[in-house]
């Protein structure tokens, strides 16, 4: 599939929105202010006129365009925010993640691994990309991704050959293929001694519900943790781990699902 032709407004979202709406400040300031001054005092008799008509407001519009922009930006880059966050803290099992579609997987994967520390940049989401669907960055390291969301289909050693050879033409230093499925023997063997990660299903799903007890666990802390040491009960609602928790008003501890917000089942402590 042809991948979409990227407007500009689609790079600055991919931003952290407070990152947008700097930029645009940024750039208002820039074009109204900054660029005229420029023209003026460096530009020569040429400069001088460009830069006069900038000071007597020729600039305006597209100052204020160019905020716009960014600030369009930064909402569309809040709201994949939300959606990510969303997606990955409303999965409860394999077939929940069979059942989103290819780029929600996508967006959910590249959630879980920003949650451990990564800068993700997302890079198939708008189609085929030479089989490079994120890139992770950590400590100076970069590393490829690319993701499966078959559930039957076995992941064969061809795949995992084209990923080994993308690992040099993008001077890479890791890659990771995520599959809810598994991988044929061959592709098991191809790996060995080589820096790449297959992630089956199951560590997928480990994976990710890890990460929602990262976020279960911002939560405000209990002060007194005694009365729960030793003992986690299981959410009778759908089999995760409880944690202990303080109601904000009261304070007082009770037990709350690891799985929050997904699942809000609650217990007296």
């Amino acid at each position: 599939m042809a991948r979409r032709k990227e407007s500009g407004i689609d790079v600055v979202s991919r931003l952290p929105w407070p990152a947008c709406i700097a930029l645009g400040i940024a750039g208002y300031i820039s074009v109204r202010y900054v660029l005229a001054w420029f023209l003026f005092a460096l530009g020569g008799p040429v400069g001088q006129a460009l830069g006069q008509q900038l000071r007597q407001g020729s600039s305006t519009a597209v100052a204020w365009l160019l905020l716009g922009m960014c600030w369009v930006a930064a909402l569309i880059s809040y709201m994949d925010s939300r959606r990510r966050s969303q997606l990955l803290d409303t999965q409860t099992n394999l077939n929940s993640l069979s059942a989103i579609d290819w780029r929600e997987f996508e967006m959910l994967v590249g959630e879980a691994f920003r949650r451990q520390g990564y800068n993700v940049q997302e890079t198939g989401l708008g189609g085929a990309d030479g089989g490079v669907d994120l890139i992770l960055r950590k400590d100076s390291a970069m590393t490829l991704v690319q993701c499966k969301q078959w559930r039957t289909k076995l992941v064969d050693v061809r795949v995992v050959r084209e990923m080994y050879g993308l690992l040099g033409h993008h001077h890479a230093d890791a890659v990771k293929i995520v599959a809810i499925g598994s991988y044929t023997d061959a592709a098991e063997q191809f790996v060995q001694g080589k820096p790449i990660e297959l992630i089956h299903g199951s560590a997928l799903l480990d994976m990710v519900r890890e990460s929602q007890r990262t976020t279960a666990s911002k939560h405000k802390p209990v002060k007194n943790t005694e009365a729960f040491s030793g003992f986690e009960p299981i959410c009778p609602a759908c089999g995760r781990s409880m944690v202990p928790r303080a109601n904000r008003r009261s304070g007082k501890t009770f037990w709350g699902c690891s799985g929050y917000p997904a699942c809000r089942s609650t217990r007296v402590a």
